[in-house]
């Protein structure tokens, strides 16, 4: 039912009173494995918000990850489709999202470079300051699945933060 209901939410055809874009870079942690990494993401969105404050988001984010034993530079990239509730000067999201990965990672015993496929959930704040700036603080949890000897099947975790800048129709 909860499926139908978002499907409906997502294909029917609503007027949109607002069209929002958003750009910024985060920093922050990301954990797959057992060494934490740093991630600098670069990430982008739309929305699309209705009279009632509700909106309809999309957001990707590319997780940039610093080489780590020697493997070499990480990528994560994070696509998100979520609904939200939007203010003036806040927009909170929450939602489904798949990431694509292909990044160093250390187990109990060994390190090496893994690659696959992660669905999870993110959760974003987008809090707008002054006019257009502001900052955005998002979280990710994604089940990364497979067999490897460096990262068993489990959970990885993101959580960055930083500037964001917004353009929007209203």
């Amino acid at each position: 039912m909860a499926g139908t209901a978002l499907f409906v939410f997502i294909v029917a055809p609503t007027p949109a009173e607002a069209i929002e874009i958003t750009a910024g870079v985060n920093v922050g942690g990301f954990l797959a494995g057992a060494v934490p990494h740093l991630a600098v993401s670069p990430n982008a969105g739309t929305s699309w918000s209705a009279e009632s404050g509700f909106t309809l988001a999309a957001h990707d984010a590319l997780s940039i990850l610093p080489s780590m034993n020697g493997i070499g530079l990480g990528v994560y990239n994070h696509t998100t489709i979520s609904i939200a509730y939007a203010w003036d000067n806040v927009n909170l999201s929450a939602g489904p999202s798949l990431a694509i990965y292909s990044m160093a990672s250390c187990g109990g015993f060994f390190c090496g470079r893994v690659a696959g496929l992660a669905p999870g959930v993110n959760a974003r704040a987008d809090l707008f300051f002054t006019g257009p700036l502001g900052v955005s603080l998002s979280a990710n949890v994604d089940w990364v699945s497979g067999s490897s000897l460096v990262l068993r099947g489990g959970v990885a975790a993101m959580v960055v933060a930083g500037p964001v800048f917004r353009w929007n129709s209203k």
